[in-house]
């Protein structure tokens, strides 16, 4: 019951801090904060769906060719998800050209994975900017309207400057709140993408040590 009313309190007072902000600015970096936390659960889950056991389909993938069994070993890589088998199965598919150009496959491939991978994070970066960008815009707009309140009301009242001090500064707060909450997420992403990089490079030496032992032996 206690925790059930604290939690209406803080509800509260965030509630009260939102419309002392103002709606307008308060309001536009709430949407930033949505925005940006949609495209972090979008690139989590992409991510997350992207990791496979590499180790483990690679060890598929050699034992396939091994036997000799080429289209068992394409069929496993085209039925396998994440970039290490998209990249596998570009290899696969041109096993039979020269070995320069299966590199160059892999390469390039590998590269257009690592965009797919890096997709929308310049979406995020852009709301860790615009958040407290407009955090601060909102904060210069408050002091305005608290000098404004001192020129009509004739006299440096502590109590105008104190409330304009107080509306304007809770939109910086606002912003640099989103801002670090984005952050977060934004490095998270970092560096998960790094590591499905490192396993991507790690998978494409594999990958051509595997080739070249299957062209030595057809």
């Amino acid at each position: 019951m206690n925790e059930f009313v604290e939690n209406e309190g803080l509800m509260q007072v965030i509630k009260t801090k939102f419309f002392e902000g103002g709606p307008w600015f308060m309001g536009a970096i709430t949407l930033v904060l949505v925005v940006g936390l949609v495209f972090c659960v979008e690139r989590l889950i992409y991510l997350y769906l992207s990791r496979i056991d590499s180790v483990q389909f690679l060890l598929k993938a050699e034992k396939n060719l091994d036997k000799g069994n080429l289209d068992a070993t394409k069929k496993l890589a085209r039925n396998q998800r994440g970039p290490v088998a998209s990249i596998a199965y570009q290899a696969f598919c041109r096993i039979d050209e020269p070995v320069d150009a299966i590199e160059k496959s892999i390469s390039a491939y590998g590269n257009a994975q690592v965009g797919l991978l890096e997709k929308n994070l310049s979406w995020i970066s852009l709301c860790i900017t615009v958040a407290p960008s407009l955090g601060f815009l909102g904060t210069v707009v408050g002091m305005i309207i608290a000098f404004d309140d001192i020129q009509v009301a004739g006299d440096i009242n502590p109590s105008i400057v104190a409330g304009g001090m107080k509306v304007a500064l809770i939109t910086t707060v606002a912003g640099l709140i989103v801002a670090i909450i984005l952050q977060f997420f934004y490095n998270l992403l970092q560096t998960l993408i790094d590591g499905l990089v490192n396993d991507m490079e790690n998978a494409s030496v594999s990958l051509m040590d595997m080739i070249l032992n299957y062209k030595k032996r057809n």
